[in-house]
């Protein structure tokens, strides 16, 4: 028998994300994880410094299948490679702060993207449901 060399735990946001993927209601799991921090991608092609202010915060937008525009942000390091595997940088972020400053347009939150606890909320979804 193999025993893996890393065991990951999951953080309390993957298992907020599990929870949801079997009970989109439950409400402990959403204010679990309105109180967690995500990684939100940094673009290397961004500026040195640029986004260090914390009150502000660049957002990264991908465009969707379908041509939507999203804003990919992930629960662990190793979401985020495995994603994105040419982004290096990040930015860690409480997600009920930044669903409280979102913006009003049409722009959609992907939590983790096509992983299989993976969550995407539009943004009425992100103020409604995580703005806590």
């Amino acid at each position: 028998m193999e025993t893996p060399a890393h065991h990951h735990s999951p953080t309390p946001a993957r298992q907020a994300l599990d929870a949801l993927a079997v009970n989109t209601e439950d409400q402990s799991a959403l204010d679990t994880l309105a109180h967690s921090d995500v990684l939100v991608p940094v673009p290397d092609d961004s500026a040195d410094g640029e986004g260090a202010d914390t009150a502000t915060l660049a957002l990264p937008v991908l465009e969707a299948p379908g041509g939507d525009p999203v804003v990919p942000v992930f629960t662990t390091e190793d979401e985020l490679a495995r994603l994105l595997p040419f982004v290096d940088r990040y930015r860690l972020v409480p997600l009920g702060a930044l669903a409280a400053q979102w913006p009003d347009e049409d722009l959609c939150l992907a939590i983790d993207g096509n992983s299989a606890h993976g969550l995407t909320l539009t943004s009425q979804g992100v103020r409604t449901l995580l703005a806590r």
